[in-house]
């Protein structure tokens, strides 16, 4: 799909998981590894600051070049709100692992506010799938549909973002996504959640599950949200 050679860049995905996964192991292996997951985490942290956060545009890269510059063009201007808030409250919950380091609650502040303006639909409510950089058109045809994942991440995000600020925008901005999903997402006669809605929330497809859709966003997100009001998540 990509040549290097001709068309070089790099992803903000692979960063982000690498968090998270090095996150999950480091809970979950001996001591002997936590230097080496440590390392892994300050790494994709600072590639994610120092190449794929653009302060003076207020935006959070989906991919750059391999130098960390902006690309002209419809894959390199596309932003991907959910993924950049869920790269958030990864950010925000190491801050926490390590004891409320200010750098990086700011860093996963930030990067939670500047994805909520360019995601959040005004008009409709619920997150963008996919936006444009300088408000260019983009190429997906989903761009405007709400997908199920971003809503649950921004429910962690905001969550975890007013605990460790005790600001009122965050617990306001959990409340509007968090309201929002269980009207539109959630099958209050079947169960579950619906996990493609068109813009104005109304169901795009029935089924609850499928290839990209399994038991994980929205289970971690319930899991996780509820340790957080319990006081126990680390």
């Amino acid at each position: 799909k990509v040549d290097p050679a001709t068309r070089p860049s790099k992803g903000f995905g692979p960063r982000m998981i690498c968090i998270h996964l090095a996150q999950t192991l480091r809970e979950n292996i001996d001591d002997a590894s936590l230097d080496l997951m440590n390392s892994w985490i300050d790494r994709c942290i600072q590639e994610i600051e120092q190449d794929f956060c653009k302060e003076d545009l207020a935006v959070v890269m989906e991919t750059v070049s391999p130098t960390g510059h902006i690309i002209n063009s419809f894959e390199g201007r596309l932003l991907n709100p959910g993924h950049a808030i869920e790269a958030a409250w990864f950010i925000l919950h190491e801050a926490k692992y390590r004891g409320g380091d200010a750098h990086l609650v700011s860093l996963g502040i930030q990067m939670l506010d500047w994805m909520w303006q360019r995601g959040w639909d005004e008009e409709y409510g619920g997150l963008y799938s996919f936006r444009g950089l300088y408000d260019r058109p983009v190429q997906e045809p989903s761009h405007d549909m709400k997908y199920w994942w971003p809503h649950t991440e921004a429910i962690i995000a905001t969550l975890l973002a007013y605990q460790l600020t005790g600001d009122e925008r965050h617990a306001e901005r959990f409340q509007m996504v968090h309201d929002w999903s269980r009207k539109h997402f959630a099958d209050p006669q079947h169960g579950e959640w619906y996990g493609y809605l068109h813009r104005d929330g109304t169901p795009a497809l029935h089924l609850k599950g499928n290839h990209w859709k399994g038991p994980y966003h929205l289970p971690r997100m319930q899991w996780y949200a509820s340790q957080l009001i319990d006081g126990e998540c680390r």
